[in-house]
């Protein structure tokens, strides 16, 4: 399970990297997709630095439970986007979705609980 986690987190970290530069970068195609779902450009700056963030995150023994569903909101987020807005690219979100609850499933017992 260990190397499945690690090549979990790789692929993620990957995807998320990229995702989150690239909204950064201000690339045209996420510009234009920030501007259809109509939360304002701000919102493509928030969503790049949690995904950087959550990426990073994923890293971090002790709070990788908490990058992980920061990823996981976000991809949540963007399939409610390409439901209600942007139209039907939404399985990528998906597939990422579920390997974030893969993670988070995996990691389960390095939660606090109280």
């Amino acid at each position: 399970m260990k190397y499945l986690s690690i090549g979990l987190r790789v692929l993620l970290t990957a995807a998320f990297v990229m995702a989150g530069g690239a909204k950064l970068a201000g690339v045209e195609m996420m510009v234009q997709t920030f501007d259809a779902v109509g939360l304002g450009q701000w919102f493509r700056y928030v969503t790049g630095i949690i995904e950087i963030s959550g990426a990073i995150l994923l890293w971090v023994p002790a709070v990788r439970l908490i990058g992980a569903a920061l990823l996981a909101s976000t991809s949540v987020g963007a399939v409610l986007a390409h439901l209600l807005v942007l139209g039907p690219s939404m399985v990528p979100a998906l597939v990422l979705a579920a390997l974030l609850f893969a993670v988070i499933y995996l990691h389960r017992d390095e939660a606090k609980l109280a």
